[in-house]
């Protein structure tokens, strides 16, 4: 394994004249990261209304984009870059794999032309800190040249096994790591899974109920395949301070299941996920931000422990220092949420 920057150089920039790394990740509300095809002129007329509605908008230059039209993507993302002010949306795009031969002119051309408006750069099929390592320096050297004044941050797609089995080590690799996404239907290819499906659950995969007298009567309970994936995800995000993300849901027929996988991310700590379509962006929007009725119970328990510490009872159930840091967790999601959107009625 290729070990890690000593501490005393990890926050320092790669490159002369390039920004310094964040000590502190920018605090930025991200529940959807909306994908658009930038080469699809129609859909970049959309993205001044879409810059309303989601979180972030992402110009995929990755796969779902023909070979034919990669170029015409690359400059696409680059026009609605200009084109628009996004304040407080987040400007990200996924650029194409790094064995591919398109990677390099889309990380040259767009930090050339948008660096300053560019938040992320998520970075597909990761396998491991060197493909981060390979970004870090890469960035920091077009920062320098171009003269961008705040870093680029990175965000990796975990889509493979090797990718997942190194996962601690990809979220440790750069003080650029903005967080992790889950690529469910690439990572089931790589791990020769029975699925075709894009992301949730599958029918087949659950445990059956203890066999009783009439074993024909004996429940079935579906599973989420994706539960371990997304433990070993959060937890490795949650050890070096970046961000876990379900991926994509790929069935837009089926808005229930996609809420369900949706909500079962944001339960185990997830913090937001891909809206592929845009009747998955309210969905998202739902989901990912918190219950108005818990965010007052949670607000109770803070006031009941000013200073977070001893032990309180809240409407008969017992709160301590632990149940603080939960309260806080979502009383600091919604002020970010009530920040956007406004306060919830």
């Amino acid at each position: 394994m290729i070990p890690a920057r000593p501490p005393l150089k990890f926050f320092k920039a790669l490159a002369a004249g390039a920004p310094a790394p964040f000590m502190d990740k920018p605090v930025r509300l991200e529940r959807m990261i909306h994908f658009v095809a930038p080469h699809v002129e129609k859909m970049r007329a959309k993205v001044p209304e879409l810059i309303k509605q989601v979180d972030v908008v992402l110009g995929n230059l990755e796969d779902a984009i023909p070979a034919a039209d990669k170029e015409a993507a690359r400059k696409g993302f680059i026009e609605l870059a200009r084109a628009n002010d996004f304040g407080r949306t987040g400007l990200w795009t996924r650029i194409n794999a790094l064995n591919s031969p398109w990677v390099l002119d889309d990380i040259v051309e767009i930090m050339g032309a948008i660096g300053n408006k560019l938040d992320v750069i998520m970075l597909p099929k990761v396998e491991g800190p060197w493909d981060i390592y390979y970004l870090d320096q890469l960035l920091a050297q077009l920062e320098a040249k171009h003269g961008i004044n705040k870093p680029v941050m990175i965000h990796a797609l975990l889509e493979t096994a090797e990718g997942v089995n190194n996962v601690e080590a990809i979220a440790a690799a750069s003080p650029r790591m903005h967080g992790m996404s889950l690529g469910p239907a690439d990572l089931a290819a790589s791990r020769a899974m029975k699925t075709t499906r894009v992301g949730g659950g599958h029918p087949s995969y659950g445990v059956l109920a203890d066999a009783g007298a009439d074993v024909a009567a004996r429940a079935f309970y579906q599973q989420d395949l994706w539960h371990y994936t997304v433990g070993r995800m959060v937890d490795a995000c949650a050890t070096h301070g970046i961000k876990p993300f379900y991926g994509p849901f790929g069935d837009f027929s089926d808005p229930a299941a996609c809420e369900a996988q949706f909500r079962n991310s944001f339960l185990q700590g997830c913090v937001g996920a891909w809206t592929l379509h845009p009747s998955q962006i309210e969905i998202a929007r739902r989901v990912f931000t918190p219950d108005p009725a818990e965010v007052a119970f949670a607000r109770r328990i803070l006031e009941a422990m000013p200073d977070g510490t001893g032990a309180v009872m809240v409407d008969g159930k017992m709160q301590d220092d632990a149940t603080w840091k939960q309260a806080k967790v979502m009383v600091d999601l919604s002020d970010l949420v009530a920040a956007k959107d406004g306060p919830s009625s």
